[in-house]
């Protein structure tokens, strides 16, 4: 069967699409071609086909152009099943299915939720935003094959809209982050990892340095989705603790992972958070550090339930400051920690567990397709 993925917003080495599912779904026998809109060209990489359409050049652009460009080149391959992964491919999905498709939809945030959070748009202006897609999109799933989610959360959501809604995690895979480094050889270091935004705790993070009495710096990875948020970051009195690496690609991660003593994911509580499971989080633990987490309710049921870390207030900067103190100044309980979340993902949170899920998934689907 000939799969096509689809997306014009991710990178086409994304962790979750490429890495994880369009590279399972080829290993177990399936034609995949993935869509992007990056403007780096074709090219045939891990059994998997990139077609690339051209990157736009703004947001306007992505949204009304990318989109047609995606679904022309979509159309054009005739394939057996598709899934896309970006809300604002949810009119192509329909349009898919009137074609005769089978087709799912991998929805990877809460949108409704994610859109009260949007910096850059007044309150009112987001709420009937956040209202006029939630009405679109129970609209528009009940008439999909599938829809994935990534979270439990968001799968119950979808439930009520469409009963063939199955979560498929984005857990890490064994072994690919895992750290090697010693932990006596470790650096007097804590890391972020990702995208590093304001609603993403950046600034009590970095102040949270001018905190700290044991001398701990913070590497920081990752790209600022707001100028002058980064502008506004590298005044504050903590920013010469902060080690800034940019962008890394996964070996760089890995080897940053490796030499921390504990990794941060400090969200500011807000709807599209509370109930979120921040791929880094699960990625540190896989890594073997403890993490440092905001205490929500979902969070400390992960992170309390594995014993894998610390819980901190992510509005208060002290909060933050002693929790990594605390870690630099007890290695044997940081690794204790450490061992704790590895020990978790080996044994729960790990792709070899979803992406079993994934397949079944396929293989109903497949019953659908139009011999």
């Amino acid at each position: 069967m000939k799969i096509v993925h689809l997306t014009s917003v991710h990178s086409r080495y994304d962790i979750r699409i490429f890495q994880k599912q369009c590279r399972t779904l080829s290993g177990a026998g399936y034609d995949v071609t993935l869509i992007v809109a990056d403007g780096k060209g074709d090219e045939r990489i891990n059994g998997v086909q990139i077609l690339d359409v051209g990157k736009p050049t703004g947001r306007l652009q992505r949204i009304f152009k990318a989109t047609q460009h995606v679904y022309k080149r979509a159309l054009s391959l005739d394939g057996d099943i598709y899934q896309f992964h970006d809300p604002e491919l949810l009119p192509i999905g329909v349009r898919l299915k009137k074609a005769g498709k089978v087709v799912i939809f991998d929805s990877h945030e809460d949108v409704p939720k994610q859109l009260l959070s949007k910096p850059y748009l007044p309150p009112m202006i987001m709420r009937l935003i956040s209202v006029v897609f939630s009405i679109y999109e129970r609209f528009a799933c009940k008439k999909l094959d599938y829809i994935f989610a990534a979270t439990p959360f968001i799968r119950d959501k979808f439930l009520k809209i469409n009963s063939a809604s199955q979560d498929i995690n984005n857990f890490p895979m064994i072994g690919e982050l895992d750290a090697a480094l010693p932990w006596d050889k470790k650096n007097n270091e804590v890391c972020y990892v990702g995208g590093i935004a304001s609603i993403r705790g950046i600034a009590e993070v970095v102040e949270a340095f001018a905190h700290t009495t044991e001398r701990v710096r913070l590497n920081l990875v990752g790209r600022f989705s707001e100028s002058d948020v980064e502008q506004q970051v590298k005044k504050l009195s903590g920013w010469g603790s902060v080690n800034q690496l940019g962008q890394l690609e996964r070996t760089g991660v890995k080897e940053v992972l490796s030499k921390s003593l504990a990794g941060l994911v400090t969200f500011h509580p807000l709807p599209n958070h509370v109930d979120a499971q921040p791929n880094k989080m699960f990625e540190y633990m896989s890594a073997g550090i403890p993490v440092i987490a905001s205490d929500f309710p979902l969070w400390r049921q992960i992170i309390d339930g594995s014993n894998c870390g610390v819980l901190v207030d992510p509005m208060n900067p002290q909060s933050i400051a002693m929790a990594i103190d605390s870690l630099a100044r007890d290695p044997g309980r940081a690794k204790a920690l450490g061992e704790n979340g590895r020990a978790a993902v080996k044994a729960k949170y790990n792709w070899d567990i979803e992406s079993k899920k994934l397949l079944a998934c396929y293989a109903q689907l497949s019953n659908k397709v139009k011999k």
